[in-house]
């Protein structure tokens, strides 16, 4: 009878201080985007699951106050974005870098493929597609030229193309427009 109520004291104690003192908001937006091919079609399931986890504190600890206020502090949001392609292989991209960017005053859209990222014009051709390396860039490749390229800390997308000719590397930058 002693070793029921030790055990059943300890498991008290135990769930006491592993009480739960997070707040943590997890959010998934499910897109499924249907292609028609000349081979039937093709559905591509992109989730984005976004978690906000906040630390609780409390302003006033006292042993004498029961009720004590929580004390704002810092949301850590954490963004992942898993794509699902036809065949079934699955990918994790840490941070989608979709959007709009410019160029000599030409907008394009970049926008998550089944391999990386591709890149349209305006009037919505392909002009190029991004594929991931190991080493936190990506290859750049259109019909003109292949190149390295990055995204910045402002989210900008830079290329760096090497010319044969005159031994030099060339930047371009891709803007982010808001």
């Amino acid at each position: 009878m002693k070793t029921i109520v030790m055990t059943l004291a300890l498991l008290f104690i135990t769930n006491t201080i592993l009480a739960q003192n997070k707040n943590v908001k997890d959010e998934t937006k499910t897109t499924v985007t249907t292609v028609k091919t000349s081979d039937g079609e093709k559905k591509f399931v992109k989730k984005e699951n976004t978690r906000e986890v906040q630390n609780i504190e409390l302003k006033d600890q006292e042993v004498k106050n029961i009720n004590m206020d929580v004390k704002p502090s810092e949301v850590m949001v954490q963004k992942t974005t898993t794509i699902t392609n036809p065949d079934g292989s699955t990918r994790t991209v840490d941070l989608d870098r979709s959007s709009y960017y410019m160029l000599d005053g030409k907008k394009y859209q970049v926008s998550l493929d089944n391999k990386g990222y591709r890149i349209l014009s305006e009037d919505k051709k392909n002009e190029a597609f991004l594929r991931k390396t190991t080493t936190n860039s990506f290859i750049y490749r259109s019909k003109q030229k292949t190149a390295i390229g990055y995204f910045d800390t402002e989210g900008n997308l830079i290329l760096e193309t090497y010319d044969p000719k005159s031994d030099t590397i060339t930047y371009e930058k891709y803007t982010v427009s808001q």
